[in-house]
């Protein structure tokens, strides 16, 4: 084999190497934005949750009470309270950066006992 052969070769097998690198550097980095998002999202829903918990004590201490924005964290919650006869829901927006999440709680009054009827995730 010439010498010229070897360079050659030996430039093949370089940029096969700096190509498989650099795609593994790629998926490394994609997976850990990945799983950054995701524990951003479950904060996101944990404030969402707080704010639905925060509107819940207020309502009973107060029932005039309509709602406030909250700092939970490094986030905010937005409490909106709504009220159609016995029935009042409360819409908690869990928020960080550009992430959102919301959780709606429905109670019904009956008798001067509020009780929870639903609890749960809506996606706008």
């Amino acid at each position: 084999m010439r010498s010229g052969q070897t360079v050659v070769i030996l430039l093949a097998f370089m940029v096969i190497a700096m190509t498989i690198t650099m795609a593994s550097v790629s998926l490394t980095a994609s997976n850990s934005q990945g799983s950054t998002r995701q524990e951003v999202g479950i904060d996101v829903y944990a404030i969402a949750e707080s704010g639905a918990e925060n509107g819940l004590i207020r309502l009973l201490r107060d029932p005039a009470y309509v709602g406030e924005t909250l700092t939970v964290g490094n986030g905010t919650a937005t409490i909106v309270v709504g009220t159609a006869g016995s029935v009042t829901t409360i819409t908690s927006t869990g928020r960080i950066g550009d992430f959102e999440r919301v959780v709606q709680v429905t109670t019904n009054t009956a008798a001067g006992v509020m009780s929870i009827t639903s609890w749960q995730e809506i996606y706008p």
